[in-house]
């Protein structure tokens, strides 16, 4: 039996819909009672997805205001939380779990969502630089941060002007980053993605072939595609962190395909990287894993 969340994620066992919908009363008009005699919502619906995230950003994250441009990345929170928990156990010490600004974190591709530096500095405090290639992406997260006052000290945003670049021209000569975090875009083209997607939602809708088929949690080609897809990506993340290995203590990103962990592991090594360690993270029957590394 696959093991659940990081035991520090407030997201454990099934959603408290009363409580959400307290939380944020319009959430109730996309909750019904299922099969099973349990609250739910209609997770093939986008906007129903997006009333239940910002729900769970204000229950648990404070963050009043919360949005997506149509058509953008509607990311499922618990397990992007996982990620967040993970990363500070990577940074734990015999004092504890380092908390506060003074651990600054690059979050490569933060999205139009701004997710990962929500829960980090809601989480531990810790302060974050966020950057994406995409203008739109940036204006909403930056509008995200803007409009929440608990954010506006935590994180800042970057656009990355350079689309063949990852870490060039984002991180600075002054900078140091105790973190760097990255969920890659893993399909090779909006084709391959849009026929994930369709999978997603025929596993949703548990087979009915007359349910009409939508992206559920979205996503712009920038969000979910690169050449030669994640493979491409990593590679390119590792070749690139090796000119920034004296300014980041620990770098990192998701790997969504395990067929991709071993060649990557292999390349950190022939790159000089001391110390490579892969961490899986399970959320029901779904496994994930990011690999990490220093040099």
């Amino acid at each position: 039996m696959a093991k659940g969340l990081h035991p520090r994620n407030v997201h454990q066992g099934n959603y408290d819909f009363n409580a959400l919908c307290a939380a944020l009363p319009t959430l109730s008009e996309f909750v019904f009672e299922n099969q099973y005699n349990n609250l739910s919502i209609d997770f093939s619906n986008a906007k129903a997805v997006l009333c239940l995230n910002q729900a769970l950003l204000k229950c648990f994250y404070n963050v009043d205001f919360w949005q997506l441009p149509e058509g953008y990345l509607c990311p499922p929170i618990p397990g992007r939380a996982d990620y967040i928990h993970a990363l500070a156990d990577l940074i734990t010490t015999e004092e504890g779990i380092p908390t506060g600004k003074q651990i600054k974190v690059l979050d490569i591709g933060m999205g139009a969502n701004c997710i990962y530096p929500i829960i980090g500095s809601q989480s531990y405090g810790w302060s974050f630089v966020g950057s994406d290639i995409d203008p739109v992406s940036v204006k909403m997260a930056g509008l995200i941060v803007k409009s929440n006052k608990n954010l506006n000290a935590f994180i800042k945003l970057r656009l990355q002007k350079d689309e063949k670049s990852i870490f060039n021209h984002v991180i600075k000569a002054n900078d140091k980053f105790t973190l760097t975090m990255c969920n890659p875009p893993f399909h090779a083209s909006m084709e391959k993605a849009q026929a994930g997607s369709a999978r997603k939602v025929k596993n949703l809708n548990k087979g009915k072939a007359d349910q009409k088929v939508t992206l559920n949690f979205a996503g712009k080609e920038t969000e979910l595609c690169c050449a030669g897809g994640e493979i491409a990506f990593l590679k390119q993340m590792a070749n690139e962190s090796v000119n920034f290995a004296s300014q980041v203590t620990w770098f990192s990103s998701l790997v969504s395909k395990s067929e991709n962990v071993a060649p990557i592991k292999k390349l950190l090594t022939q790159l000089g990287a001391q110390q490579v360690k892969v961490v899986k993270m399970t959320q029901g029957q779904k496994i994930s894993r990011f690999i990490a590394w220093k040099f």
